[in-house]
């Protein structure tokens, strides 16, 4: 997970700075999180938590997080970054709490599915981990996180060919630049036509 912190790490900061009373949908939860007022305090707060993330400071992350959960529990970028730092001190109990309480302010935020589902995976949840990245691709068909663990599930765990191959295909439709993934999409291909 520590390689995707830079990417949780600014799109936790759009999703929590973006908000300036939040637009509701018929079921009382927050559809608009541009449109959600957070104290300075805690926005100061939030701020300095992503640079003790990005230090590799996660103790220090995680205190400051608790506080600002305490004082803003409508939206979901700082239950996913309290989990991210958890999941890094070992916390693999804490770090899901927080990502299912992610959940419950946003079923479809796809940071909070893929970083769930991950911890699954390498709980060997892969059940559960799959059920996760299927549902969350069905809201999110084009976030890249999503597509490539999949296809890292799919190939590496669950042995599955024909997914991983699906996964990797879409994959590099969308983000033709990333070596990585073409090289290892060459690679599903020769063991596919063996």
């Amino acid at each position: 997970m520590q390689a995707r912190l830079p990417i949780v790490f600014l799109l936790s900061v759009a999703l929590f700075l973006s908000g300036c009373a939040g637009n509701q949908g018929a079921n009382g939860k927050i559809t608009d999180y541009s449109s959600v007022r957070v104290s300075g305090s805690v926005n100061r707060d939030f701020e300095r938590s992503l640079e003790f993330i990005a230090e590799k400071e996660f103790v220090k992350a995680i205190e400051l997080l608790e506080t600002v959960v305490q004082r803003e529990q409508r939206l979901p970028a700082p239950f996913i970054n309290l989990g991210i730092a958890h999941y890094q001190v070992g916390n693999e109990k804490k770090a899901e709490e927080a990502f299912l309480k992610a959940l419950t302010l946003d079923a479809e935020h796809p940071v909070a599915t893929n970083e769930l589902a991950v911890l699954y995976r390498k709980q060997g949840r892969f059940a559960d981990a799959r059920k996760i990245y299927v549902n969350a691709l069905a809201e999110n068909p084009e976030y890249l996180p999503l597509i490539k663990n999949l296809g890292i599930l799919c190939d590496l765990y669950l042995q599955d060919l024909q997914c991983a191959l699906a996964q990797f295909q879409q994959y590099v439709q969308l983000e033709p630049e990333d070596q990585d993934v073409s090289i290892w999409l060459a690679d599903l291909k020769r063991r596919a036509d063996k």
